[in-house]
This record gives C-alpha cells, structure tokens and sequence, in this order.
C-alpha cells in the first residue's frame, strides 16, 4: 500500500518527465545550470574580494539586468516572431562564449574589473533574449495542461544547484582558483545545446512584417492591460523582484561583515536559501495538479520580505542559514506562482510578450534593487540591506493589495 502511493506521489510529482522533449531539456539543464551557479558564486566573490565595496558588487548586479531593464519587450516580440528552438541554441552559445572569456581572462591574470562588467552586460544581453523564449517553449514542450508542472520540475534543477553550485564553487576556488569555476562553466553549456538540437517540435513561427516592433511590443501590452489578473501580477512582481531579490549583491557583505566569515559562510548561505528553494520546487510540482493558486503570490511575496527584515535579529551563521531556507523556500513560490499566472492567462500568440514582461520584472527590475542594496549598505553597514529591502517590498505589497482589493479578493474567494 505504501509503496503504491510513493509510486503516485512520484508519478504525479514528475509527471512532466514523460514527454521526451522536456525529458532532453530538462537533462540538459540538470547540468548547465549547476555550471551557471558555480561562474555566479565565484565571480560575485572575486568582485567582492578585489574591490571591498558592496558598491561595486551591486554595480556588476546593474550591468548584467540593465539590458533586461530596457530590452526585454523587444525580446518578447521576438520569441513571438522566431522559432524559439533556435533562439535558443544560440543564447546558450553566447553564453558558453562569455563563460569561456571569463575563463581565460582569469587564468592568465589579465582580469580587471572593468572585464566584469563588460562581460556581466554581454551576458545580459543574451539572458534578455533567453528569458521569454525559454518560457513560452514550455508550453510547447508538454502542452498547457502541465506547463505548472514543468516550470516547477525546471525549478527543481535550478535550486538543486543552488544548493551544490555553492557549495562546489567553495571547494573550487580553494583548491583549483576561480578561473576553473568559469571553466567548467563553459563547458557545461555542451549538454543543453545538445538537448535542444535534438528536440522535436511544430513550431509555427509569426512571420516578421516589418522591422518595426513597437506596435507588436504595444499590443502586446494591451492585450495585458485588459486582464485584471495579468494587471495584478505585474503590480505584485514589480514590488518584490525590485526589493526582495538583491540576495546575491547582499549575501557577500553580509557574511562578512556580520557573520563575520569569509567566502565559507557566504557560499554556506546561498546553500540554505538552495535548500529552501529545492523543498519549495518539489512541493510546488506536485501541487500543480490542482492548477495554480493565485493567492500564494501575494502570501510567498510577504513571506519573503518579513523574513528578510529578520535578518536583524540574527548575529550567527546557524540561525541566519534557517532564515535563507525560509527565504529561498518562499522566493520559489512567489516566481513559480507569477510564472504559472502569466502561462496560463494568455494565449499563444501573444505569450512569447507575457513572458518576456515576466523577465522584465523578475530580473530587469534587478538594476534597481541591486544599486539600492548596495548604496545602502555602503552608507549603513552589511545589516542594513535585507532590512531596507525587506520594508520596502512589504511597504508596496501593502499599497498594492489595497489598490487591487477586488481583484485579489476574487483569488481568495475563488481558493474557499
């Protein structure tokens, strides 16, 4: 009997897995992604390291997601217009180019910080364009009935490697240097191009009418302007991507400068908000047969901006990493919940755009927070950046909520 039902409970939690094309995907992804972490961890490390200022690092935050800031609308329009199979063979390209310049800028000594930035905008330029393509060929891969499913399963992989990519890249820069964190970055870039060259699907591609993408770019905000859900989502994820996701500028300087530890209890940190985020992944997948709750936006939203603002209250690295598994647990909510909303209120023609103001809130708006952070901390000491963020986010939550009382009472009611 128990055996029956831990066979269910992995058939309903994985069920996604069936189809081959997220199998390849997904495969391909199990592996890039952990690389992606391990480049994330040790750069942010070695700004930090080079420069000492919280400033600086956040400036690196600014370079990557200012292209998503001011981009990510034309990129909508794109993956609406292309074949996003091909998309995204080539921005995986790209960004196995940037993590192999990284790589041999490091290992030959010729690295500066100004080599950061660049490279931190060029990847950014490429992740404005992966972003809306990745998530509209979702649907494309196992249909709209288990799109929820299968962005929690990618979910999962994403987390599991924030929970190892950490962890590896400590060992890494202690033991080969940092240049091999970017190495095998690169290098983990081979699997998910080859996953996705041999996925077959029927993409019918909008034919590109004229140069000119803004009336697409303008219709597709209509087309969202005129749905009371999408108008909410886009309020609610403004508020907290903005505030209550500048973890990787402020993680740093708090270890530091609070913990009082150096790059250990930095990467030990990001695990603990890894490990919250893999639990939140798995318990989202299989609560997705039950369709999306709307209501956990604005509940994980919340969640996560009071956590932050008890980061106050903890001077020691074992009750700060219980903090960052709450706080990882309820971030994985809150984007796979906005994710879900924005997949399954739009249509097919107008998604690659839904999407693509997805990308644009959930990391364009990153510029913003990440400068904010870091100034701040500057100014106020490594304490002050979960604090500051923490109240700003729960400050336009609360504004929110009451300006879109009726639409989110309507979750509510609609959850009873």
């Amino acid at each position: 009997m128990k055996g029956n039902k831990a066979a269910e409970l992995l058939k309903t939690t994985f069920r996604s897995l069936q189809y081959r094309n997220f199998r390849l995907f997904w495969c391909g992804q199990c592996i890039s992604v952990a690389g992606t972490w391990i480049q994330r961890t040790a750069q942010t490390w070695l700004v930090y390291s080079v420069t000492n200022s919280p400033l600086l690092v956040g400036l690196v935050g600014v370079a990557q997601f200012l292209p998503m800031l001011f981009l990510s609308l034309f990129a909508g329009a794109a993956a609406d217009r292309f074949p996003k199979q091909k998309l995204l063979v080539l921005t995986q390209s790209l960004f196995m180019a940037q993590a192999a310049a990284m790589t041999l800028l490091t290992a030959t000594g010729l690295i500066r910080y100004w080599h950061i930035l660049l490279l931190s905008f060029l990847f950014g330029l490429t992740q404005t364009l992966d972003m809306p393509a990745r998530q509209a060929f979702f649907i494309d891969l196992v249909g709209p009935e288990n799109v929820t499913n299968a962005i929690s399963l990618n979910s999962t992989i994403v987390n599991l490697a924030r929970i190892v990519g950490p962890a590896l890249a400590g060992l890494m820069m202690a033991k080969l240097g940092t240049a091999a964190c970017f190495g095998i970055n690169a290098v983990s870039y081979l699997p998910v191009i080859m996953g996705i060259l041999m996925i077959r699907v029927h993409e019918t591609a909008r034919p590109a009418r004229s140069a000119n993408m803004l009336p697409e770019i303008a219709d597709g905000l209509r087309y969202i302007r005129r749905n009371r859900t999408l108008v909410a989502n886009v309020l609610i994820m403004a508020a907290v991507c903005t505030f209550a996701y500048n973890v990787s500028v402020i993680v740093p300087v708090f270890a530091r400068e609070v913990l009082g530890m150096g790059v250990s209890g930095y990467t030990g940190l990001l695990s603990a908000e890894g490990v919250g985020a893999f639990s939140a992944a798995l318990l989202m997948a299989y609560r997705s047969k039950d369709g999306v709750k709307k209501p956990l936006l604005l509940l994980s939203g919340a969640g996560t901006a009071a956590t932050q603002i008890a980061t106050v209250f903890s001077h020691q690295f074992a009750s700060s990493a219980l903090l960052f598994v709450f706080i990882g647990f309820f971030n994985l909510i809150f984007l796979n919940t906005a994710n879900s909303i924005y997949q399954v209120s739009s249509s097919n023609e107008y998604r690659g755009r839904v999407m693509s103001v997805y990308s644009f809130l959930n990391m364009g708006s990153t510029p913003i927070g990440n400068f904010l952070a870091g100034a701040v901390m500057e100014k106020a000491g490594g304490d002050s950046g979960f604090v500051f963020c923490g109240c700003m986010a729960l400050t336009l939550l609360a504004a929110i909520a009451a300006a879109q009382r009726r639409e989110i009472s309507r979750w509510f009611r609609r959850e009873n």
